[in-house]
């Protein structure tokens, strides 16, 4: 074997605890990060610094051996039917996803309309790990339990303690961990479909897939991991969808709708699937979601104090991609938005990505006065 042979094989092998190619190796990884409470500061600038090092050398090397087969980049729109849809929020959206190989759906959260879904393929078919969106079902049902409130500090390590708004905010694994640790997996399991895990987020809507949220706890898998990290979930972006539009409305799960027509436009009612006893919850979790956007993981969102966004970042890997999550909402002059970003493909594609995305489609309506036509249209109904 000779010297060249030998280092190919020993970069090749060092690729999985890397990048975290299998469920295995990055349950592994996962596992022993959350029973280690944190690692220093310096200890994590080091991992950085080897990971990175180790990317560089190893696409030098051998170009070939990336596990990442999903492109970052690509048209989004190819074979999208854009009947029906809101066309200046479908621009925004488009515009704003750019050249990025991902999904975004634009929903009222107050009657469960989809008013775009660009790249309906993504948005529609299979199931992605949640990565850190899956926060949000773990805050709204440790609160419904009674187990935190929005002040509880939990111990992370022996000096570090953190309360629930600053854990959504900078999306801590361990927090969250130990949260679905404590709540054990028939609660897990009840919440989440509770809040539309593993069903369709849709009413009738064709080629929708309903995700994955398995009835009973892998073996191998920590609760806190699910927790956490998402494992064992898949999940679409019109479920995310739903699920923030609930917590936008103040506790509505509406089916998701989406009018092909100007017909099914001019008739169109709203669908509730049903309410969620999550009111009293909500206002302990808003501040969290926009400390993310203010100085959490979402700051690419561009916070505005006149023109607030809350929302959950997601960062993790799935097969043989990378995923970025968004899940937001915004207020603007008495109305709301949900805008939900999947953004897949390889090196560089991460939750706070994702938040620059949406932050940018909120912004392009706004450049477009669609928030304020709609503050003058409520006014003038009103008077």
């Amino acid at each position: 074997m000779t010297r060249l042979t030998t280092i190919l094989l020993a970069l090749l092998l060092a690729l999985p605890a890397v990048f975290g190619l299998t469920t295995t190796t990055q349950s592994r990884a996962k596992k022993k990060y959350v029973t280690k409470s944190s690692l220093s500061s310096a200890s994590r600038t080091k991992a950085r610094r080897v990971a990175k090092t180790t990317t560089a050398r190893t696409t030098r090397v051998h170009r070939t051996a990336s596990p990442w087969d999903v492109p970052t980049f690509a048209d989004s729109t190819i074979g999208d039917v854009v009947d029906g849809e809101d066309m200046q929020v479908r621009r925004a959206a488009v515009a704003a996803l750019g050249p990025f190989n991902g999904a975004v759906v634009v929903t009222d959260p107050t009657t469960g309309r989809i008013l775009t879904m660009v790249n309906q393929k993504l948005a529609l078919e299979g199931a992605y790990q949640p990565c850190s969106t899956i926060k949000l079902v773990a805050s709204l049902a440790a609160l419904s339990e009674g187990m935190i409130d929005k002040d509880t500090r939990l111990r992370l390590s022996r000096n570090v303690t953190m309360d629930l708004t600053t854990a959504i905010a900078r999306s801590n694994n361990v927090y969250f961990a130990n949260l679905g640790e404590k709540l054990g997996f028939d609660k897990v399991y009840h919440y989440g479909k509770l809040y539309g895990l593993g069903e369709k987020a849709g009413y009738d809507i064709e080629g929708e897939s309903p995700g994955i949220f398995p009835e009973k706890k892998p073996r191998e898998i920590p609760v806190g991991l699910m927790t956490s990290f998402g494992e064992a979930i898949g999940i679409t972006p019109l479920q995310l969808a739903a699920l923030v539009s609930s917590i936008a409305n103040g506790g509505t799960l509406y089916y998701l709708q989406y009018p092909r027509n100007q017909a099914e436009i001019d008739g169109f009612t709203p669908r509730i699937k049903r309410f969620l006893d999550i009111r009293a919850a909500v206002p302990k979790i808003r501040p969290g979601m926009l400390g993310a956007t203010d100085f959490g993981t979402a700051r690419r969102a561009n916070y505005d104090s006149s023109e607030p966004i809350y929302g959950k970042t997601g960062t993790c890997s799935d097969a043989r991609t990378h995923l970025g999550w968004f899940g937001s909402f915004n207020e603007v002059g008495g109305r709301r938005l949900v805008v939900t970003v999947l953004l897949t493909g390889g090196r560089g594609i991460s939750g706070p990505v994702a938040s620059g995305v949406a932050g940018q489609v909120y912004h392009n309506l706004s450049q477009g006065q669609f928030f304020a036509r709609h503050a003058a249209q409520s006014a003038s109904a009103a008077h």
